[in-house]
């Protein structure tokens, strides 16, 4: 769940951006207008380099991709501007010779995130599953929509991506911490959810079949691993792998382990 070096999670003179859905900029909480599209995702492309700078072909690149359009030198400079009066006092954007460099403001959210998920990290390593959870779970209700949404930039759309697994990822921790938690049923229909939602993710399959089991329904849980293979053969030509298999083995011997387990007090 570890996602690298944390910063404070403090709004500099009430200025604060966030990319946890739309992108928005408050200053002492009220929302302020950022423009056109294409200067929202300049805004956002800025961000994310977290104070470093880039260059003006990279940021090009970045927002436009390939085929930018002819006048795109003076869409920067034009956006530039506007991102300097709209974000106002306690932002910095600058030329620095070797780019644009954004300061005084940081996205947040992802900041704050980034905090909340390596805590549940060294709570879970603590074996602290409860806390663990809790982190996570308050770390999971910062999102408010798709990263960055709504703004087309090729660079965007890839850190979306990266963004949705990463969301992926420490959710199927805090469900794996809640069902080792004995508290099964209560994600069962979260997971058959989850499921229909990304039907070739296995180690959601995975944690579908845990809850069954241990709500005292291996059978559903062997059906569960047969609908997964099924789409699997069909999506991919392939078969589900080791770990699918291994708890599939198991629930067909009756592990006990796989037993429903009380709740952890």
């Amino acid at each position: 769940m570890g996602e690298g070096t944390t910063g404070t999670s403090r709004a500099i003179g009430g200025l604060r951006c966030e990319l946890l859905g739309p992108l928005r900029a408050l200053r002492d909480g009220d929302e302020i207008p950022l423009g056109p599209p294409k200067q929202r995702a300049v805004l956002a492309v800025l961000l994310l380099q977290e104070g470093r700078p880039i260059s003006y072909d990279g940021l090009v690149e970045a927002v436009w991709g390939g085929a930018p359009p002819v006048h795109v030198r003076n869409l920067v400079q034009k956006y530039v501007s506007g991102l300097r009066r709209a974000l106002g006092e306690g932002a910095e954007l600058a030329w620095t010779g070797s780019g644009y460099r954004l300061t005084g403001v940081h996205a947040d959210d992802l900041r704050r995130r980034r905090e909340l998920v390596d805590e549940a990290l060294a709570a879970r390593d603590a074996g602290d599953l409860r806390r663990a959870g809790e982190l996570a779970r308050r770390a999971e209700e910062l999102w408010r929509g798709e990263f960055a949404e709504g703004l087309r930039a090729p660079y965007l759309a890839a850190e979306r991506l990266r963004w949705a697994e990463k969301r992926l990822t420490v959710l199927e921790a805090r469900l794996a911490g809640e069902i080792e938690l004995g508290n099964a049923f209560g994600y069962v229909h979260e997971l058959v959810r989850l499921v229909a939602a990304h039907p070739l993710r296995e180690r959601l399959v995975e944690l579908l079949m845990l809850a069954l089991c241990r709500t005292g329904r291996p059978s559903d849980a062997l059906a569960a691993y047969e609908a997964a293979r099924q789409r699997l053969a069909e999506a991919m030509g392939a078969d589900p792998g080791p770990a699918l298999r291994s708890l599939h083995a198991r629930i067909l011997r009756q592990d006990p382990a796989l037993l429903p387990r009380p709740r952890v007090a």
